[in-house]
Parts: structure tokens; C-alpha cells; sequence
């Protein structure tokens, strides 16, 4: 049997502007979330090349680019998409319910 994750509110949809990065933490750890598409993603807020803040760069559509060399990363899955970044981000498992954005420590 497999124990359930736990999930802990972080934010509200109405709170991630589609447009801008929205920060949060848990764990003592920085998180980017994203609201496009009409779906909240996840991603760890610093970038694996340069250690900025990927809410301080922009996105469009599903990537967000960093603010300090332009490297690129694909929001979905962490995936790096332009140099100079190369190492990919974690990405986290995101609940919604009601207009709250949840995420489970256990990810952290």
C-alpha cells in the first residue's frame, strides 16, 4: 500500500498573473509557479546555469527564460531549451481545487 502524498496551499489561481512568474516557498525552497493555458505548473525558481531567479525573467507560452544569460527552460517537464543553460530544473506535481494551488512537500 502507498502512502498519500500530502499537499499543502501555496497560492490561489487568481494570485498568478498569466503573464509573470509567481513566487512561493516551501521547504525552505524557492518555487516559480505559472498559470498558462489555462493550467498551474511548477518549477524550482533557480536557474541550473547562472543560480537566478527564474520569477525575476520572463515566459511565454510554456518557457521561461532566465534574467541573467537568456537560457531557457521548458516549464512542463524542466527541460532546458537554450544555452547556455544545458542541466534541466526540477519541476513539481501541482493540485488545484476550488481556486487553490496546491503542492506536496514530499516533492521537495
Amino acid at each position: 500500500m502507498t502512502a498519500s502524498k500530502t499537499w499543502v496551499k501555496v497560492a490561489r489561481v487568481d494570485d498568478i498573473d498569466p503573464s509573470v512568474p509567481y513566487l512561493v516557498e516551501l521547504n525552505n525552497r524557492a518555487v516559480a509557479l505559472y498559470h498558462t493555458h489555462g493550467i498551474v505548473y511548477a518549477t524550482d525558481d533557480t536557474c541550473s546555469h547562472a543560480e537566478a531567479s527564474l520569477c525575476e525573467g520572463e515566459y511565454r507560452g510554456y518557457i521561461v527564460t532566465c534574467p541573467r544569460h537568456g537560457g531557457q527552460f521548458d516549464i512542463r517537464n524542466g527541460q532546458a531549451v537554450k544555452m547556455p543553460a544545458i542541466a534541466p530544473i526540477d519541476v513539481f506535481a501541482v493540485r488545484v481545487e476550488d481556486g487553490d494551488v496546491f503542492l506536496s512537500p514530499e516533492d521537495m
